[in-house]
């Protein structure tokens, strides 16, 4: 019997995926928006199995997320591999556009940003067996565009000692459907001497697509394939459970096996996507010249055959941060470029202590928020929380967040002179309460208490305990599809996190976390 393992091999909030193999070990790079830092980089020996070994962005001079919403920022990432040195090339949508970083050890540390000055969306980089690279990126406005949305897919030389592209630019393709939006994500192959574009089309929703052309030079038009698209799930209807399916980059293994890494989403509670585009592998053979997409089913499925490699298994993510290190575990988030004085794992051993910042969830800001992705469509995510509110604009405690639009925030505050825990919802930038209560065992306690957050898939529960033995459901059936992209929009998952804020009043006031757990359930 085939051996399969589960989709997506990255599950949550990994979007946009690339994938490259330097030998027999490959590496894997998803899109992270105005979440810092900036581009997860994982590890594996055989492509089921991934490890994050370190974020490529991760420190101020190479991101600037200021100002920018939830769906700003870094977009589609693409990394490469050539002599010696790793490329990671991207856009900061909003800051600087499209730039690439270098470096010589894949966990980092990488380079700062060289801005290339070009145009568009999801630049790619190709290197040719005469050692020129080549920068391919998505254009919009182009000359004869019919509509908004009519990009073109164009090449040109990169100098990679200058970084700077040099040369004419080349239009190769418009993608291969007719009057369908957004051919972006590309991505050129070299086999058997023939060059291959690997494209999305229709935009990153529901009629997503891949594509793909060939040509037999790189600078001249490509020819689509007569059975496009390879790949696409909008045909089959809304209620099938994986949606969205493209932005796909392929990868041969060593032992001549083809595989390819592509975003989709998984819905559930009707058609609502919380836990935003994961990424996914699918097989790919080798058919008449072209790729054929997971042979005699076309489809990605909810698991996936075993490449021809020895599986190496990697350590699961601790369902539990007890923040005992003096550093943040790697897949840990926090919003735009955050203020790290408002952190600390030093003042208290064993605690995060988080400062109340003026700024507040709602706003386009670095607010006192640390992270971590919904993986799992139910699950129970916890924490244990000491603070005492001063004044009636301090808050602290766990959210669960779409965007600064829509989220909900289980917190303590002080109302009318009294300890009171609140759950607040933010919906299109409108907030409420949803349910709140005056809380005398608080202040007896310490300030200490312990937050939950349950979830049966859309079926938000929050409660609350003094002793981490007996909880207190506060509110029930809360409907969490407004935390999906469906309802907010954008292109990002959930992330639940860590939260303070004197919500723009000045406060010297502190929250100590004792720890944050998740388990998908």
């Amino acid at each position: 019997m085939e051996k399969r393992a589960n989709n997506p091999i990255l599950p949550g909030f990994y979007p946009d995926p690339s994938v490259c193999r330097v030998g027999d070990d490959y590496y894997l790079v998803t899109s992270t928006f105005s979440y810092f830092p900036g581009v997860p980089i994982f590890h594996s020996k055989d492509l089921i199995n991934w490890k994050q070994i370190g974020n490529i962005l991760d420190r101020e001079e190479q991101i600037n997320l200021l100002g920018l919403g939830h769906s700003g920022g870094i977009f589609a990432p693409t990394i490469r591999y050539h002599e010696g040195t790793f490329y990671m090339i991207t856009t900061n949508v909003g800051h600087g556009g499209n730039f690439i970083v270098t470096a010589t050890d894949p966990a980092g540390p990488w380079s700062n940003p060289y801005f290339l000055g070009a145009h568009g969306i999801d630049p790619s980089l190709f290197f040719d067996d005469d050692g020129r690279c080549y920068y391919c990126g998505t254009k919009g406005r182009r000359e004869g565009e019919r509509y908004y949305g009519d990009n073109e897919i164009f090449v040109q030389e990169l100098d990679i000692k200058s970084m700077k592209l040099i040369g004419e630019s080349y239009a190769i393709w418009h993608g291969a459907l007719r009057n369908v939006v957004w051919p972006e994500a590309p991505h050129i192959y070299k086999k058997d001497g023939k060059y291959y574009l690997l494209i999305a089309e229709a935009g990153t929703g529901h009629a997503h697509a891949v594509t793909v052309a060939s040509g037999d030079s790189i600078t001249e038009p490509f020819t689509g394939y007569n059975c496009n698209p390879i790949l696409t799930h909008r045909h089959l209807g809304l209620d099938y459970p994986i949606v969205n399916v493209g932005h796909g980059d392929l990868v041969e293994t060593q032992n001549g096996e083809w595989f390819m890494v592509v975003l989709a989403s998984r819905t559930y509670g009707g058609y609502y996507r919380n836990l935003g585009r994961e990424t996914f592998l699918v097989p790919v053979e080798w058919e008449a010249g072209w790729p054929l997409i997971n042979k005699g089913i076309g489809l990605i499925e909810s698991t996936v055959k075993l490449p021809n490699l020895p599986i190496t298994p990697v350590d699961p993510l601790p369902e539990k941060e007890d923040f005992d290190n003096d550093k943040l575990p790697l897949h840990f988030l926090y919003l735009r470029n955050p203020k790290f004085e408002n952190y600390s794992l030093e003042e208290r051993k064993g605690y995060l202590r988080m400062r109340l910042a003026a700024e507040k969830l709602t706003e386009l800001v670095s607010p006192s928020f640390v992270g971590v992705r919904q993986t799992g469509m139910s699950f129970v995510a916890e924490t244990k929380m000491e603070f005492v509110p001063k004044a009636e604009t301090e808050e602290a405690g766990i959210v669960i967040l779409q965007s600064n639009e829509y989220h909900y925030r289980f917190v303590m505050r002080q109302k009318d002179g009294q300890n009171t825990l609140s759950l607040i919802r933010c919906k299109a930038g409108n907030e409420d309460v949803i349910k709140e209560i005056a809380s005398q065992e608080h202040e007896k306690n310490n300030g200490q208490i312990h937050l939950r957050i349950s979830a049966d898939l859309q079926n938000l529960t929050f409660s609350y305990s003094y002793d981490n033995t007996t909880y207190h459901t506060l509110e029930t059936d809360v409907d969490g599809r407004i935390l999906s992209t469906d309802v907010a929009g954008g292109f990002v998952g959930n992330t639940i996190g860590l939260y303070c804020s004197s919500n723009g009043a000045s406060s010297d006031n502190h929250a100590d976390f004792d720890y944050i757990s998740y388990k998908n359930i």
